[in-house]
């Protein structure tokens, strides 16, 4: 899914107090894309911002440490955090378990759902499902129905996905051999390939195509179509990627996301920035 010069501070400590405690560890550095908006982006000035370096910022005081949040292209974003040039990683990382063969993760923080971005003029606006939901893991026979009732639509498409993501994943299974796919370092830029007429859609997270329409050259003509696809390959939701064996650091963050979600920041937070609500229901 889509990221400031900083100067790296090492652990200072093996333990995370949480709470009243004095905290032994003083900084946490967290990683992020910084070109996945509004999930995170590069501002004016080249500062951080968008839900997950507020929400960062907020987990960080409640657990009583320094954050230090730093851009890391997302292709090298895990690969970075187990050669430990951060602690943790928060860049709308879903949660599967082909990631937690390498990683461990806290969370989750959030779960969206997943969508088409097209033309309102293609045929694509016309996907059916729109409205609709489905979760993989749960409701796997009805999702795949789901899939295969929008299909036909796509054939001979070129449809554009973030490489290494879990929408690229979802692409391989259920639309190769049906559509083009096509992989792009980043989500702007499949979005310019969109805007240009090189593909025919994009594949991605609802909330990142929320915030691709609120561009002035994509909210005139473009739309959300399909259903809302979860679970499975897609994963159980967006989490704190964390190195394995980080036992008190991913009880800290657990913790204080537990916090975050029964005060109502995350609500608040995501309402901010996604205009829905992404909290995760247990």
């Amino acid at each position: 899914m889509k990221f400031v010069k900083t100067v790296g501070l090492a652990l200072l400590g093996s333990a995370l107090a949480v709470g009243g405690a004095a905290a032994q560890q003083k900084t946490v550095k967290i990683a992020t894309e910084g070109a996945y908006a509004p999930w995170n982006f590069t501002g004016a000035g080249g500062k951080l911002e968008g839900f997950e370096i507020d929400l960062a910022n907020d987990l960080c005081n409640r657990m009583k440490v320094k954050c230090e949040i730093v851009a890391q292209d997302w292709d090298g974003i895990i690969p970075a955090l187990t050669a430990k040039k951060y602690d943790a990683v928060m860049a709308g990382m879903s949660i599967t378990d082909e990631r937690k063969k390498t990683i461990d993760f806290a969370g989750p923080y959030a779960n969206s759902p997943n969508g088409f971005l097209v033309a309102k003029n293609s045929p694509l606006a016309s996907m059916p499902g729109k409205n609709e939901a489905f979760n993989l893991t749960s409701q796997q026979a009805a999702a795949e129905k789901a899939i295969e009732a929008y299909k036909p639509l796509l054939k001979g498409k070129t449809v554009g996905v973030q490489t290494s993501t879990i929408h690229s994943a979802f692409a391989d299974k259920y639309l190769k051999g049906t559509a083009e796919i096509r992989e792009y370092k980043t989500t702007e830029q499949h979005d310019l390939d969109l805007a240009a007429g090189r593909i025919d859609a994009v594949l991605a997270d609802a909330t990142a195509i929320i915030g691709t329409l609120e561009k002035p050259e994509f909210s005139k003509d473009y739309t959300l179509a399909g259903p809302s696809i979860t679970g499975g390959l897609l994963g159980a939701g967006v989490g704190v990627g964390l190195r394995k064996g980080e036992t008190e650091l991913k009880k800290a963050f657990d913790e204080a996301i537990q916090g975050a979600i029964k005060d109502g920041t995350v609500q608040k937070l995501s309402m901010k920035w996604f205009k829905i609500d992404t909290t995760p229901r247990s």
